[in-house]
């Protein structure tokens, strides 16, 4: 029987009326495989993946092609959504022998769960130098039949292989060694001058590296290295790749021109697209990036919002079993919700792309013009554009919470709100906060992934550190300093269940009952790494609180990270940049009896190297601090600050960027 009814996956569940007898990953699934001797055939996806519903309708509905599934095979669907430590063992596995990755990732593993074989999407019947899934399976169960010895010696040189990539030993090195400037300069080379982005396509944001050049640009007051990250968001907001009607940014285009998105959209991409345009609009003055900024917030709020106020991972990239048919239009289509006269106002600030090769209807792009060009308010345009669009039928939404990608939006409308000035979207952080808290079990332990009424326990390093993140952004955000005491409990459950004992920390859980290898979670995705968030959530809270022994933990994090990196560094790029932040923390504590003029200054000069306390009394300031100087802002650079400023110029001149 299949098992996927009761997951708490939305992609799991809509697997779960395959004839296929699915499994999820558990130890009563690896145990399964090992009574009854058979090899393991995992399936990996998440419910946004758009090859993953094309191998599902060809390969998982077909009956014939589950009956063989079944009968030589234990198969077990996994959502890398929720399974990251699953997904990364088996994608480094898979990548160790040639294969380039992806998803869906198909893998053969031993009853062991040691993988021999594997690649991604296999049609139903062959094509275009792939065999077909129906082969794949009869040549396996071949290989297993007949060549057991053999795949199994090769199965135990891939494992070990895996284990050495992905939970290597500890290796401190000192902090001062991570090159972040020598990274920086040659990401810079990577950049399209014209374009943004890396050169090339597929196209992605990749926040790790527009991370990397923003810290090493405000560290070394490079203009260039700032420019390149702007310069790469401005081309993103005017292309394909985001929404210009409802707001917010899909996972990639297709082409090097930004035009033609992979349809599907993420959390994490959008929460991380907020925090660069808070950045990019502080440091231009750009309108786009402003827009952007409320247009993606608006979108995560009213698509992504689920009951209790937590988010909801993504939406699909299919609507109507085809990709991207939600979001495109035609221009007779766009001139029968607006009129002709309308639609023609509405062309001098948008056209309608549609590259070589593309085979869908155009999608609706920006001119290459800055937002304060425009020669129209096109609000009630987009409005109506909006309106018609609700009518199509929706791409799926997967309903999950996931606690590291809420952290990241969190963070990001706590910040949008307090540098816009938007109390709204603070207090929805706050809400989407406390739903979060209110998923801990009753020892306090976070879940990783949540969906109505069901938890999936235990959370992973990366949950705590965006979740502490998270909390320190709201404590600058409200001053709120129960932020910082729910922070420091986080940080005490990632000491107790995730630490190595010499300084780092696995991305597993120490009592998680099914995991192969315990890996570090070293490795960039769209996001920074576990190592890299937790070096850069313990350096902040240690700011925010002026506590020693939480800095400690963080360099102590930081120079085991490294001493692993020093071999990867492109995969690294998270771990470079926060222990870059590491080297030099940043604070600015402020003395005010009110929200004042110091605070504004601050709040409207953010940066991510530093941390802001705003203190109300002496009883909220660090050691050393007189509120009897109030109002007053101290800039400090680890353990040396600056001496008071009082003059909401001078700290305007202190802060911005020169």
């Amino acid at each position: 029987m299949n098992l996927l009814a009761n997951e708490t996956s939305p992609y799991l569940r809509q697997h779960a009326d395959n004839p296929v007898h699915w499994r999820p990953w558990s130890s009563a699934a690896l145990g399964a495989a090992r009574e009854q001797d058979k090899p393991i055939l995992l399936s990996i996806g998440y419910a946004a993946c758009h090859w993953c519903h094309v191998m599902a309708h060809e390969s998982f509905e077909d009956q014939e092609t589950a009956e063989l599934m079944n009968s030589w095979f234990i198969s077990i669907k996994v959502d890398r959504e929720e399974r990251p430590d699953i997904d990364q063992i088996y994608m480094a596995a898979l990548n160790a022998t040639g294969e380039q990755g992806g998803w869906p990732l198909t893998m053969f593993l031993t009853p062991e769960a040691k993988p021999f074989w594997g690649g991604t999407y296999f049609p139903p019947k062959a094509a275009h130098g792939r065999p077909s899934f129906r082969d794949v399976l009869r040549a396996i169960n071949d290989a297993w039949r007949d060549q057991r010895p053999q795949l199994l010696s090769g199965a135990q040189t891939l494992s070990d292989h895996v284990t050495t990539r992905l939970a290597p030993k500890a290796e401190s090195a000192a902090v001062s060694n991570a090159p972040l400037t020598a990274l920086a300069t040659e990401i810079s080379k990577l950049i399209d001058p014209e374009l943004g982005g890396l050169r090339g396509a597929p196209k992605f944001p990749n926040v790790p590296f527009m991370s990397a050049l923003w810290i090493d640009g405000r560290s070394r007051n490079d203009a260039d290295r700032l420019e390149q990250v702007t310069q790469s968001l401005r081309k993103m907001l005017h292309g394909g790749i985001y929404d210009q009607l409802g707001g917010g940014l899909c996972r990639y285009s297709v082409d090097a021109q930004w035009l033609i998105p992979h349809f599907e959209k993420m959390l994490y991409d959008n929460a991380q697209l907020v925090s660069l345009c808070v950045l990019a609009q502080a440091r231009t003055g750009d309108r786009i990036f402003a827009d952007a900024a409320f247009g993606t917030l608006d979108w995560i709020n009213r698509e992504l919002s689920v009951d209790g106020g937590g988010f909801a991972s993504s939406l699909d990239a299919d609507s109507d079993g085809e990709e991207g048919k939600f979001y495109t239009w035609t221009e007779s289509e766009i001139a029968e919700v607006l009129g002709p006269g309308a639609a023609r106002t509405f062309f001098q600030t948008y056209q309608l792309a549609a590259p070589v090769h593309w085979e869908g209807n155009p999608v609706i792009v920006r001119r290459n013009r800055t937002a304060s060009e425009s020669s129209a308010d096109e609000s009630p345009m987009i409005g109506k554009l909006l309106e018609a669009r609700k009518a199509r039928i929706r791409p799926a939404r997967d309903d999950k919470v996931l606690l590291d990608w809420n952290g990241l939006a969190i963070r990001a409308f706590a910040e949008a709100g307090r540098y816009f000035k938007r109390a709204d979207w603070i207090e929805r952080a706050a809400r989407a906060f406390r739903f979060i808290t209110e998923s801990e079990s009753s020892d306090g332990r976070l879940p990783h992934s949540s969906l109505g009424d069901r938890r999936l326990y235990p959370a992973f390093s990366s949950d705590y550190a965006a979740m502490i993140n998270a909390a320190v952004a709201m404590f600058e955000a409200t001053s709120d300093r129960s932020y910082l005491t729910k922070a420091r409990q986080y940080a005490d459950q990632l000491n107790t269940w995730y630490s190595d004992g010499q300084g780092g920390h696995y991305l597993t859980a120490s009592d998680s009952p099914d995991t192969p290898i315990r890996i570090r979670g070293d490795s960039d995705d769209p996001v920074p790494s576990a190592t890299a968030q937790i070096i850069d959530a313990l350096t902040r809270l240690s700011s925010a609180t002026s506590d020693l022994e939480i800095y400690r933990a963080a360099t102590d994090a930081a120079e085991q990270a490294i001493g692993r990196a020093h071999n990867q560094i492109y995969g690294q790029a998270g771990i470079y940049t926060a222990t870059a932040l590491a080297q030099e923390p940043s604070k600015l504590v402020i003395a005010e009896n009110v929200a004042g003029q110091l605070a504004a200054i601050a709040a409207a000069n953010p940066d991510p190297r530093r941390v802001d306390v705003i203190a109300t009394g002496q009883d909220q300031l660090p050691d050393g601090f007189d509120f009897g100087q109030a109002p007053a802002a101290w800039l400090c650079a680890g353990a040396i600050c600056l001496a008071p400023v009082k003059d909401p110029q001078a700290l305007e001149t202190l802060l911005r960027p020169h």
